[in-house]
């Protein structure tokens, strides 16, 4: 079992109107019928400022203050936000993850790449000689870890003078529908 770390973001779906289509129409991502992923710009985090209590349950290393290790105290954070997606997310994995985190509140969406706060495979156009952007699923995710590290390896050697590819690979799980009521 794993003790992922949860945040909660924005989502980012077709109900964003404009935003979402002018997202899709500059995109090569047809499939795409949500964006579950730890993009700062495409979902950001709905927790502003930091208050008190929640140095007691946040993630300090690594500037990663955003993300927390107590689902609990995150809900309550966010009880009255809306729309919000609660993530559960694990770094680096080093095994396949899809079965680890036991949470039936949870699905198991897949993997990303994140480098410079931006994901790798939903946000900077594209790399063709790392993945095909066919290969992403309806929520912009790879769906094994042997190939987010074949992924990752690649956009090291193929775009070695691109910032967003020196990414680290998260593991994410999106909180079911209706499960935070």
């Amino acid at each position: 079992m794993i003790e992922p770390w949860y945040i909660a973001v924005e989502p980012f779906d077709p109900s964003f109107g404009d935003n979402w289509a002018n997202y899709m129409a500059g995109t090569e991502l047809p499939q795409l019928e949500e964006v579950v992923s730890l993009d700062a710009s495409l979902c950001p985090s709905v927790i502003g400022e930091l208050e008190g209590e929640d140095w007691e349950h946040n993630v300090h290393e690594d500037g990663l203050i955003d993300f927390f290790r107590d689902l609990d105290h995150l809900l309550e954070r966010v009880r009255d936000l809306s729309p919000v997606n609660i993530l559960a997310a694990v770094l680096s994995p080093a095994q396949e993850c899809r079965g680890l985190f036991a949470d039936s509140r949870f699905g198991f969406k897949g993997y990303d790449l994140i480098g410079l706060g931006m994901s790798a495979l939903t946000n900077c156009g594209g790399f063709p000689l790392a993945f095909q952007n066919a290969e992403l699923s309806r929520v912009g995710l790879i769906s094994t870890l042997s190939r987010a590290q074949e992924v990752a390896g690649s956009l090291r050697e193929h775009y070695a003078n691109d910032n967003h590819a020196d990414c680290e690979i998260l593991a994410l799980w999106k909180m079911v529908s209706g499960a935070r009521a």
